[in-house]
């Protein structure tokens, strides 16, 4: 693969990725339940997360790995703490 392929097949897909971002931002704002909001909550950090590694691939360094690492980890804990809060009204027991 060369390189240049590499680099706009990245650019694509941030392209693509930002794109998402917009259409889950709008979901965000626009969404009838707070179960629609969360699900869009979701997706935004999932996006956010694969934006950051696009960016990795292109700078070719790996501590944009780690903050997709830690991207993934914190929007997995705040998923569970709104899904427990939608559901019993609270978050700790």
């Amino acid at each position: 693969m060369t390189a240049i392929i590499l680099l706009w097949s990245v650019t694509a897909a941030q392209a693509m990725l930002v794109a998402a971002l917009g259409c889950y931002t709008f979901r965000l704002i626009c969404g009838p339940r707070a179960q629609d909001r969360v699900l869009c909550l979701d997706a935004i950090y999932v996006s956010a997360m694969l934006l950051v590694l696009t960016v990795g691939i292109r700078a070719g360094t790996p501590i944009y790995f780690e903050a997709a690492l830690i991207i993934a980890v914190l929007g997995f804990v705040s998923s569970v703490a709104l899904a427990k809060f939608l559901m019993r009204g609270e978050v700790i027991e």
